[in-house]
């Protein structure tokens, strides 16, 4: 019992702690649709299930413990949120959206890739890497039965799509979404600038050790 509520207190304190998953989730319910946020958060969820499976499977350690492969996966990651937010800042008014017909945007990303940003934003997060291989290592004991250990990990995972799906919920109301439309260059532009700063500080720590 006291292990998982160790778990569940840790996670949510990791889930809800800002970063590149709340910027990106943030951007895609404000200037996209709340389809294309909770799809974001969909793919969030998608992507810790990649770090739960190879730290279950013991890669997990082994990443943490080689600097250079843990730096890989932190420069990868850095690559990635660069080029989002490049993408972001590049934006002009024409490309932000095209008109419905109705005075509305019409959603910049396929379902597809509202999923697809989400699950690579956080599967290449070493964020996220280190939070789950340091959960199961320091604080889920060796002898727990594997069949719990799946428990927590799908816990973890939902507890991302969650509060993701929630975040994408508030910032995607009606109020909230019609003051922010008659900006949403300027808002692309400061998650553009949010998502880069992410990146660039991970590409720094990882070529300064």
């Amino acid at each position: 019992m006291t292990e998982m509520i160790a778990v569940i207190t840790i996670t949510m304190l990791a889930v809800i702690s800002p970063g590149p998953d709340f910027a990106l989730v943030s951007r895609n319910s404000l200037l996209l649709s709340r389809r294309a946020g909770v799809l974001t958060a969909v793919g969030i969820g998608a992507g810790v299930l990649v770090h739960l499976t190879y730290t279950l499977l013991g890669v997990g350690l082994l990443m943490t413990q080689s600097i250079w492969l843990f730096n890989l996966l932190k420069l990868a990651g850095a690559a990635y949120l660069i080029w989002l937010g490049i993408r972001m800042l590049k934006s002009t008014p024409l490309d932000d959206g095209k008109n419905d017909g109705n005075g509305g945007a019409a959603a910049a990303l396929s379902d597809l890739g509202a999923f697809r940003a989400g699950f690579l934003t956080n599967a290449l997060n070493p964020k996220t890497t280190v939070f789950i291989v340091s959960l199961f290592m320091q604080v889920v004991q060796p002898g727990t039965p594997l069949a719990v250990q799946l428990g927590y990990g799908a816990f973890i995972s939902l507890a991302h799509l969650l509060w993701f799906s929630l975040v994408a919920l508030l910032f995607s109301a009606g109020p909230v979404r019609s003051r922010m439309m008659a900006l949403r260059h300027w808002v692309d532009r400061v998650f553009g600038v949010l998502l880069t700063g992410f990146g660039a500080l991970l590409a720094s720590a990882s070529l300064s050790r």
